[in-house]
Formats: structure tokens, C-alpha cells, sequence
């Protein structure tokens, strides 16, 4: 069984920096391929995707417009902890945070489909002062 546990949220000052982390257990690393997603939400609205990465490492990171340049999707060298740094932190960053994995590649749309993730972890959440 896929399980995936988020931590690393927390209150943070504006123009800050944080890492998350998304612990990933049950996962079949021989699949060939895998997405791990980091999703955001904000009480009141629909969950966005705020980046992306494939499990093959030929594949570059995706990052939405709102956080380009300022978070950095890794992973530690087993692919059992997946990290996201974001950093010059900003108030509209605020919400609660998912880690998610798709048994599929990234594809171009992941960012706005949380549909086609398989497993979710349970969100942690970012508060941003300023």
C-alpha cells in the first residue's frame, strides 16, 4: 500500500524560504516510471498544482507560474523522500500542501489534473506573514 506523509509546513515569514518533504512508503521503484506532484489549497478554492517532476531523471521539473523560479522539486538518492523548496517566500504562497504520485509519466496537463494522481498524502500547512 501506497502511503505518502508530508511534513516540513509550517509558519514562515515572507520572503522566507521552507522545504517540504513527502515521504514516500509502498512504492514500487522498479515501475518505470512515476509522477510526484506538490498541490496547494486554499480554503474556498480548488486545489493547484505548484509543481511536478518524473521519477526519470532525464525529465526537468514543471513548476506553475506563480512559483517558477523560486521552487526547486528533489528527491533524496533512494526516491523515498521527495522535497520542495520554495523560496522568497509570498502570502498568496499560503495554504495546505499535498504531496501526490501518478503511476504514470508527467504529463504536460498534471499541474491542473489532481485527478490523475493515485495517492495523496494527508497535506501540511504553510502559513506566510508578513
Amino acid at each position: 500500500q501506497v502511503q505518502l506523509a508530508e511534513s516540513g509546513g509550517g509558519s514562515v515569514q515572507a520572503g522566507g524560504s521552507l522545504r517540504l518533504s513527502c515521504a514516500v512508503s509502498g512504492l514500487d521503484h522498479e515501475r518505470e516510471y512515476y509522477c510526484v506532484a506538490w498541490f496547494r489549497q486554499v480554503t474556498g478554492k480548488q486545489r493547484e498544482g505548484v509543481g511536478n517532476i518524473d521519477s526519470d531523471p532525464a525529465y526537468a521539473a514543471t513548476y506553475s507560474g506563480s512559483v517558477k523560479g523560486r521552487a526547486v522539486i528533489s528527491k533524496d538518492s533512494a526516491g523515498d523522500t521527495w522535497y520542495m523548496r520554495l523560496n522568497n517566500l509570498k502570502l498568496e504562497d499560503a495554504g495546505m500542501y499535498y504531496c501526490a504520485v501518478s503511476e504514470s509519466m508527467c504529463y504536460s496537463d498534471y499541474l491542473w489534473r489532481p485527478d490523475k494522481f493515485d495517492y495523496w498524502g494527508q497535506g501540511i500547512q504553510v502559513t506566510v506573514s508578513a
